[in-house]
């Protein structure tokens, strides 16, 4: 990824927080000969050294990923930024966003009881915490036919890239514009890069 100085995400925490808070990523690898990809959540393990997930078996995606170095790109928030917010008339648009992408080889999970355990933890983390949900209550011959449809795998972290595009090539009272007219908006990303933006410029 093409991520000039001033945008990079120096800071690992701040990386492993975006991939958690935006979990569901796309995950791309060579299928066949050409590049292929799937939509999907990853959950990161406790040390943040591995990424869980699985494939719908019909997939073929998994079938020939297996030992490949793959990419994992998670998708922060986003926006649009006006030229009309700005102290000059010459300027253009510009997008502003926060991504991370995670490069690491796939093993395939073959053993049912680790399965299991990534999808009680991927199940837990989305559920609401007075949820009465409970994968445990789950008839456990239903569970077993359902996961029979699906191909288990994790993927160990070999590099991780973080951008963060938040004006900062711009003067800070353009900045504070921008981030002004942001939070009149009511939308979720224009919110989320308004606050990103503010926590950057107090550094």
């Amino acid at each position: 990824m093409y991520i000039p100085g001033h945008f990079k995400i120096k800071d690992e925490t701040l990386a492993f927080d975006i991939m958690k808070e935006h979990s569901f990523a796309t995950l791309f690898s060579q299928h066949n000969g050409m590049p292929f990809a799937t939509h999907l959540p990853l959950i990161l393990n406790k040390d943040n050294s591995y990424l869980y997930g699985h494939f719908a078996r019909p997939n073929p995606q998994w079938k020939d990923i297996k030992n490949q170095t793959v990419l994992a790109i998670f998708h922060g928030p986003h926006c649009y930024i006006s030229p009309s917010w700005y102290e000059t008339n010459k300027a253009v648009p510009t997008w502003n966003y926060v991504t991370v992408h995670v490069y690491g080889e796939v093993e395939l999970q073959e053993d049912e009881h680790e399965l299991m355990s990534s999808l009680h933890d991927m199940v837990s983390k989305y559920e609401a915490p007075d949820s009465s949900y409970n994968l445990q209550d789950v008839d456990a011959e239903f569970l077993a036919g359902m996961n029979k449809g699906v191909q288990g795998f994790k993927i160990k972290i070999n590099k991780i890239e973080g951008k963060a595009k938040l004006s900062q090539n711009h003067p800070l009272q353009r900045q504070e514009s921008i981030v002004n007219q942001l939070e009149q908006i009511s939308n979720t990303d224009e919110q989320q890069i308004s606050l990103l933006m503010k926590a950057n410029l107090k550094k």
